[in-house]
C-alpha cells in the first residue's frame, strides 16, 4: 500500500515538473531572442521601402509604435506592427479600428467582397477571387498561436504567391512561397491551413 502510494506520488511530481518546464521552455523560446545572429530591432528585408524588422521570439514586445499624430500602429516588431505600417507609409492608409490581433482583421460576418469598415479595407474570402500584390494576406489562430499572423502580399503568379511578414520566428525568412490554385468555377484557393482570406484597398 505505501508503495503504491509513493510511486503515485513520484509519478505525480515527475508530471508538474514536466508541465513546469514545457512552460518555461515555451515561455523563453517566445519570448527571448534565441537566434546568436541577430538583434531585436535588426532590419531583415523590406518591401518598396517600408522595412521588416527582427523580432526575436514571436511573442516579444518593444513597445507600441505610434505615428506623429497618435495612430497607434501597434507593437514593435509584431506581425500586425508590419502590415499597418506598410499601409500607412505606402498608402496614408489609416484603420478606423487601429486595434486588434492578426486574425482579427478578417470579420468573417462580412460578405466576400465587400467592405469591412473597422479596416476601411474590401475584404475576401480565401476560395473566391485571386489575391493581388499589397494585399493583407489574414490567418486564422492555431493551437500555438492563439492570435493568428498576417503578412503582405509581395508577388502572385498563376500557381504561386509569395508574402513578406514580420516575426515570423527568430530563425523563419520573412519571405514564404504559398501555393496558388485556381479551381473549375474560376474561384482561387491559397493553398495553407488556416488562410482566412485577405483585404484590399477599395
Amino acid at each position: 500500500m505505501f508503495k503504491l502510494f509513493f510511486k503515485k506520488k513520484k509519478l505525480l511530481i515527475f508530471t508538474i515538473l514536466s508541465i513546469f518546464l514545457v512552460v518555461v521552455g515555451y515561455v523563453t523560446v517566445t519570448k527571448a531572442n534565441i537566434n546568436p545572429n541577430r538583434q531585436v530591432g535588426d532590419i531583415v528585408d523590406s518591401f518598396n521601402d517600408v522595412k521588416v524588422y527582427y523580432n526575436g521570439g514571436v511573442s516579444h514586445v518593444e513597445g507600441r509604435n505610434l505615428t506623429a499624430d497618435g495612430y497607434n500602429l501597434g507593437l514593435k516588431y509584431q506581425c500586425v506592427e508590419f502590415i499597418k505600417r506598410y499601409y500607412y507609409q505606402r498608402f496614408q492608409h489609416k484603420m478606423p479600428d487601429s486595434y486588434g490581433h492578426a486574425k482579427s482583421f478578417f470579420n468573417s460576418s462580412v460578405a466576400s467582397g465587400t467592405l469591412n469598415s473597422q479596416r476601411n479595407l474590401k475584404q475576401f474570402s480565401n476560395g473566391s477571387v485571386k489575391p493581388q500584390v499589397e494585399d493583407i494576406l489574414v490567418f486564422d489562430g492555431t493551437l500555438t498561436n492563439r492570435y493568428g499572423h498576417v503578412a503582405i502580399i509581395s508577388r502572385v503568379t498563376e500557381d504561386s504567391i509569395e508574402i513578406i511578414q514580420q516575426n515570423p520566428g527568430p530563425f523563419a525568412s520573412s519571405r514564404e512561397t504559398i501555393i496558388l490554385k485556381k479551381v473549375n468555377n474560376g474561384s482561387w484557393t491559397i493553398e495553407k491551413p488556416n488562410v482566412l482570406g485577405f483585404l484590399r484597398r477599395p
